[in-house]
């Protein structure tokens, strides 16, 4: 085996060091970059049902009534997932209109929300044209990496 073959020690150090901030400050997943060398260190957390779960009761109460199940969402076609960790809004600005509403069609690329990371708005377009049939987040709501978010259908 080569040097260049060997893992470096300070890589592994540095991993476990990042898994332990993720366990301490209840993170799914944080990334750095150094001289580089980046790494990424993610757990997985199913916390979809008790996120849903936690939803606000009127939150919900827009959801039709033959929506998929909670734990149904993850393999659901038209799935809008998070792309990202930070908080997601439903409006580019507080109290402007929705950028969407359950029952709306929408055209693929079309905003449906923004979720700030890091201070940036991130627009998160629609995959797919369709008609949005779920609104599961709320706004200001914080959001995970895989996070459900709305469904396109």
């Amino acid at each position: 085996m080569s040097k260049e073959e060997k893992p470096d020690p300070l890589e592994g150090k540095m991993i476990r060091d990042l898994a332990a901030i993720l366990e301490e400050t209840g993170l799914s997943e944080i990334e750095i970059e150094k001289a580089g060398l980046r790494l990424r260190v993610a757990r997985n957390i199913q916390m979809v049902a008790a996120t849903v779960a936690a939803a606000p009761a009127a939150h919900t109460a827009n959801a039709p009534s033959g929506a998929p199940k909670a734990t149904d969402l993850s393999s659901h076609p038209g799935l809008v997932a998070s792309p990202m960790v930070g908080t997601a809004y439903v409006a580019s600005s507080p109290g402007a209109n929705p950028f969407v509403k359950i029952g709306d069609m929408v055209t693929e690329g079309q905003t449906l929300l923004i979720i700030e990371a890091m201070k940036t708005m991130n627009q998160i377009p629609s995959p797919r044209s369709g008609r949005v049939t779920q609104i599961i987040i709320s706004d200001g709501q914080p959001v995970e990496f895989g996070e459900p978010l709305m469904v396109v259908e």
